[in-house]
């Protein structure tokens, strides 16, 4: 029987600070003491051999320049209104591309490519198809691909969209966060309705079959009228997949956020309202809940994907295939060879620097043990699926883990049948909490990681 326990007590006690779970273990709680470069040259070697000839290797590039800081923003940047700063940073990061090319021996054959950052579309279209068009020069495409960008609404042009159509980018995702003029100028995002009209109508003329919106709750001064009549415009352009994020409150480590004070962001009890806000409105258009923060249309390849069991989720959050093999290119990108992780030099002139010695910028990494690789499956289940298998359960021999699942059931925010638990629609808001019910590597650091994380509501 479910106990009779308040919607404000549930986020009281799990409105805590977790992860977001794009990997595990979590780059907090890396083990860093035995990784070394050579290690994981070893790690990205095996992973390509067993996986490439099948699954196909993925690409991430990080692109971490922006024209001005938003305040909310927890990525790593560099701002700047310079744009020589384009053709150096671009021989760079195809120049750690060739260093990868070496250690693969032969032609990779890429599934997944996307462009993050900071702003892609800070570089001109003519300088992307140069990054673009070499790493594709030397490379196979598998049948199965997905190329993708993140835009800004203020500056990705027509130019823009069709170079990157013109060489196989098909989905685009347009930061947007918030409509509200006061909620804009409160995170130095200003940005007309009128810019994403345009640049999702010429998104449409270009063939991008995927256009998708980035919102975000919990940003302050947010109430659910705001929210209401953000939700209820981005939804006349008919996106096909849109991503609601909760706003991560980290000031100790991104001091833009001090532009405001934490009387100004919504409480723990109307965040959670904002949330089931816009939920709602999205879900009344036919959008529908894929993985965590994520809502897309029936059509959408990422809705797809969880219907047919084949969403993934990696560095570059939920994708639609699963590769063993993701390697990120630039400053402060994190890689993930199935049997290690790694992460280059947060800073673009070490990042550089180590490059232009024809050595690999990796800084820091991780090793997978196999209870690694045992948790981070059942941690993927919970997250792409909503489920948590009892055979999985049962091959991880942690007698804490169930109970805790149980107590969960008994909330209501997870049930139970003879395969295991699934996660019910109250729970959906406390799939990051689920999550952590496996995180080994983060109890065994509780203390010294607790500010580490943004909280789970």
């Amino acid at each position: 029987m479910i106990e009779s326990i308040s919607l404000a007590a549930l986020i009281k006690k799990y409105d805590i600070p977790v992860p977001r779970y794009t990997s595990y273990p979590t780059v907090p709680c890396w083990d860093t003491t035995n990784f070394n470069t050579e290690k994981w040259i070893d790690a990205v070697s095996r992973s390509f051999r067993e996986s490439n000839d099948t699954k196909g290797i993925s690409l991430y590039i990080h692109l971490p320049f922006c024209e001005s800081l938003c305040t909310y923003c927890a990525c790593n940047t560099r701002i700047t209104k310079n744009h020589n700063v384009e053709i150096h940073y671009i021989r760079t990061t195809l120049k750690e591309w060739g260093i990868y090319k070496k250690i693969f021996g032969r032609r990779p054959l890429l599934r997944e490519l996307h462009l993050g950052g900071g702003t892609p579309t800070f570089f001109s279209a003519e300088n992307l198809k140069w990054l673009i068009g070499d790493i594709l020069e030397d490379a196979n495409i598998h049948d199965d691909y997905e190329f993708s960008f993140e835009g800004h609404p203020n500056n990705t042009t027509a130019d823009h969209l069709k170079t990157l159509a013109d060489l196989g980018f098909r989905r685009v995702s347009f930061g947007v966060q918030d409509l509200d003029e006061k909620v804009q100028r409160t995170i130095n995002r200003i940005q007309p309705f009128a810019n994403l009209q345009e640049a999702t109508h010429l998104s449409r003329i270009n063939a991008y079959t995927s256009v998708s919106y980035d919102l975000i709750y919990g940003l302050p001064f947010q109430t659910p009228a705001t929210i209401t009549d953000t939700v209820e415009k981005v939804l006349t352009l008919k996106p096909d997949r849109v991503s609601f994020y909760s706003y991560a409150h980290v000031p100790w480590l991104r001091p833009g956020q001090r532009g405001y004070e934490d009387a100004d962001l919504p409480t723990d009890v109307m965040k959670r309202h904002l949330y089931e806000t816009g939920r709602a409105l999205l879900r009344s258009k036919g959008y529908e809940d894929v993985g965590m923060d994520h809502f897309a249309l029936a059509h959408d390849p990422l809705f797809k994907a969880q219907h047919n069991g084949r969403l993934h989720r990696n560095f570059m959050g939920y994708t639609t295939n699963e590769t063993d093999l993701l390697i990120g290119l630039g400053t402060s990108a994190i890689s993930d060879a199935k049997y290690a992780y790694a992460q280059n030099a947060k800073k673009v002139e070490d990042y550089a620097a180590a490059i232009a010695n024809n050595t690999l910028a990796v800084f820091k990494g991780h090793l997978q043990t196999e209870q690694d690789l045992q948790l981070k499956k059942c941690i993927l289940a919970v997250a792409c699926e909503g489920k948590v298998r009892r055979q999985d359960l049962l091959s991880l021999g942690d007698e804490e883990i169930l109970p805790t699942l149980d107590a969960m059931k008994q909330e209501g925010i997870l049930s139970a049948n003879i395969d295991g638990f699934q996660v019910t629609a109250l729970g959906r808001a406390f799939v990051r909490n689920v999550c952590s019910v496996f995180d080994q590597r983060m109890k065994n650091t509780q203390t010294q990681n607790q500010k580490l994380f943004s909280k789970a509501i």
